[in-house]
């Protein structure tokens, strides 16, 4: 070969590695591995103004492992926060705070930052649980909003309905942000802006204490778990309402069901919207039923109640109908128990005979399963000060320690809600 062929090939073969170098440094810089953000609500106050706290956690999706981003914490906006729910698209976060009687929109940057945009007070007295989709929010108060309720005089819980309102570029429509909160919707049985979770009949001066709120995926229906603490033992129930034009709810033909158990703790449904599942607190079980699709009543699955760990605290089923799998989080045990479904019914994992128990950091509180994959797990430790990680098996629903895991947050964590990296919910991002 001549010198000059010689020269020629060089040149082609540095020009061919400097293309390719360019090619990666883009691809670095066009793509990456945080599959989710997670926000984990701290109670305990750290920030100025008392306020709770914020951890946002990125998740890497080849190891499951999850890091805190360069600007968390964030400020909770309120105090003693204990609840959460995303948007159905991913683009604003909504956090409760239980001591100031709020609800607080953040706006959910690109990086997984947040930015405060509204704050709302609630109907009743300190709420304790949330959920969203894509017509409203749902909050649940410990009190109805009474002059003669207060810690000292406590009376029944109530449930409140904010529709949300799609945002508009324009400043006149009065909203900005991809939705916002509006007015809460009226009940005119009582001609204001909540329904009371009370009793009838001989009962119906007895003081109810709601703990959980779960909205289906169609938004047809929403179920309220609460306990009867006039009694003793408690009696458990679950308030249903059907969920009409503006938010306005109707009870469920039936409701409340029950007894339910003696302290039911949480609740959670499948993705159709066919089965609820709600966690015992004292009975150490777990009680699945079946949705009536034209009325919204709750009848009890034949296998119900179902065995689980000391003081089961959070339940969450995978969101992706192809994963049929429950996890529940006992606080007591500080544990994971895993569960498949066949028909409503639950079943321990891998047909097994035992429970299926992955440890935890000490009292999980809260669990969640990641929107973009659904292959990440997490729980968060009110006593651990930190949020454990899986990977989840898809074809067992086994659990894989995630690298690292437990992750330290702020003190006190209470509770979780997660985003897809760009909301597409498409796992690794381009």
């Amino acid at each position: 070969m001549k010198l000059s062929q010689w020269r020629q090939l060089a040149v082609v073969s540095v020009a061919s590695l400097l293309a390719a170098s360019l090619l990666t440094a883009c691809s670095q810089f066009t793509q990456t591995l945080t599959v989710d953000f997670v926000y984990v609500t701290s109670a305990k106050a750290a920030g100025a103004n008392n306020y709770g706290e914020i951890d946002v956690f990125e998740i890497n999706s080849e190891s499951g492992r999850m890091r805190q981003i360069p600007t968390s914490p964030f400020p909770s906006e309120g105090r003693n926060p204990v609840a959460e729910a995303v948007s159905a698209d991913s683009s604003s976060l909504f956090v409760v705070n239980r001591d100031d009687n709020t609800i607080v929109q953040f706006i959910i940057g690109s990086d997984g930052k947040l930015y405060p945009f509204n704050t709302v007070n609630t109907p009743g007295f300190f709420p304790l649980a949330i959920a969203a989709d894509n017509s409203n929010v749902f909050v649940v108060t410990t009190y109805e909003p009474l002059p003669v309720c207060s810690a000292a005089e406590p009376c029944s819980g109530s449930i409140s309905v904010f529709p949300l309102t799609t945002g508009s570029q324009n400043a006149t429509s009065g909203c900005l942000a991809s939705v916002c909160l509006s007015s809460p919707a009226v009940n005119p049985a009582v001609n204001g802006q909540y329904w009371p979770l009370t009793l009838s009949g001989a009962n119906s001066g007895d003081v109810i204490v709601p703990t959980a709120v779960n909205v289906l995926g169609s938004g047809a229906y929403v179920y309220v778990t609460a306990y009867d603490s006039s009694v003793s033992p408690s009696v458990g129930y679950v308030f249903g309402f059907s969920v009409g034009s503006g938010g306005v709810l109707t009870p469920v033909n039936g409701s409340p069901f029950g007894p339910t158990g003696v302290q039911p703790s949480a609740i959670a449904s499948d993705p159709a919207s066919t089965y609820v599942y709600v966690t015992d607190f004292a009975r150490n079980n777990v009680q699945g039923f079946k949705v009536g699709s034209s009325s919204g009543g709750l009848t009890a699955l034949g296998g119900s109640p179902f065995p689980a760990g000391n003081q089961p605290s959070a339940i969450v089923v995978n969101p992706n109908p192809t994963y049929p799998f429950v996890y529940v989080a006992n606080s007591l045990d500080g544990t994971v128990e895993a569960y498949s479904i066949s028909n409503g019914n639950l079943g321990f994992v891998g047909n097994s005979t035992t429970p299926v128990l992955y440890p935890t950091g000490l009292q999980p509180v809260a669990i969640g399963i990641d929107p973009s994959t659904n292959r990440f797990l997490y729980t968060a430790n009110f006593l651990g000060n930190t949020v454990s990680g899986w990977e989840l098996n898809a074809g067992a629903g086994t659990l894989l320690d995630s690298q690292y895991s437990p992750f330290t947050s702020n003190a006190n964590p209470t509770a979780l809600a997660a985003v897809p990296h760009n909301g597409t919910g498409g796992g690794v991002q381009p």
